[in-house]
């Protein structure tokens, strides 16, 4: 007869946790959003360094295209979010109240404020006059609410009783913030041509695919502690997603650095940068559900935690 130890006993091998009810619309929210958020900030500064520069023309270039890339993923992000709910009218009832210690809550009030203000910003930004100082100031705000909706969904994901996340709660935020930031410049590369606009998103991309890199790695070894909690990054669909976002986003960093100047280089480097960011995300969503799903991770986390 099989023995276990007492640090597998669990209840008849039964869930103790409810896996997500969300589909893939979650998943999709996380990557168009953070894409916009990234954009958003990465459109603000480029607005304030225009002010400044010698490159005026082509940094206002490179502002409004992130300024349209936050317009656009901020209002696709909020569809598959709103698909998700199943009504509009959910969402307009999570806004009902102001509470700071709910990421769920707060990120609402994100995407409330980073659409609207990106907009406004894509609309009246090249006016003169009073609308063009709205676009200005409404440019500058969009990139604040940009930043939070970049990094707010790995508070979200992080702030929960999985297991596979809570020795890593803290490096959820930096990882989806790197992600963002990868994301965004890997678009860029897709749709831009300036030499300008390439400078800056290389650096940009470069950073942000770095802090994706590294801190998956640390939120995969912070988990793999208790190696049951780990097992899902080891083994599994779940873990098929998340090594193919390593490898995606460590090729696009390789292909980015390269000395060649080519715009096929570019958007080889782009069009991996964003496959793995989006495999990023789907990774995060079925590496929830099979943590769930596990008794035994579970039980292991609680029992060595006490």
């Amino acid at each position: 007869m099989p023995v276990e130890s007492d640090a597998d006993t669990t209840y008849y091998d039964r869930p103790m946790l409810k896996p997500s009810v969300w589909g893939i619309d979650i998943p999709l929210y996380y990557y168009f959003g953070g894409a916009a958020g990234a954009a958003l900030t990465l459109g603000a500064a480029m607005q304030l360094a225009a002010h400044g520069g010698r490159r005026r023309r082509e940094l206002q270039k490179l502002s409004a295209r992130c300024h349209w890339i936050g317009i656009i993923g901020s209002t696709v992000g909020g569809g598959f979010l709103i698909h998700d709910l199943g009504r509009p009218l959910r969402f307009l009832y999570m806004l009902r109240v102001f509470r700071p210690t709910s990421p769920m809550n707060m990120g609402a009030w994100i995407l409330a404020g980073a659409a609207p203000s990106a907009i406004t910003t894509g609309l009246f930004i090249n006016s003169r006059g009073l609308l063009g100082m709205v676009g200005e100031v409404s440019g500058y705000v969009s990139g604040l609410f940009g930043a939070a909706l970049a990094g707010y969904t790995g508070v979200l994901v992080s702030n929960t009783v999985l297991p596979i996340w809570r020795p890593s709660r803290r490096w959820m935020p930096v990882l989806f913030v790197g992600s963002a930031a990868a994301t965004a410049a890997s678009i860029l590369d897709l749709f831009s041509d300036e030499e300008a606009a390439h400078r800056v998103t290389q650096v940009f991309g470069a950073a942000g695919r770095l802090i994706e890199i590294a801190a998956a790695k640390r939120v995969e070894w912070l988990a793999s502690e208790i190696p049951k909690v780990g097992e899902p990054f080891r083994q599994g669909p779940a873990a098929t997603w998340w090594k193919a976002a390593g490898a995606l986003t460590a090729a696009s960093l390789v292909v980015s650095l390269l000395p060649s100047k080519s715009k096929k280089k570019r958007r080889l480097a782009g069009l991996l940068g964003a496959a793995g960011s989006l495999c990023l995300r789907f990774a995060v969503h079925y590496l929830s559900d099979a943590s769930a799903r596990d008794p035994k991770a579970t039980i292991q986390q609680q029992r060595a935690n006490e």
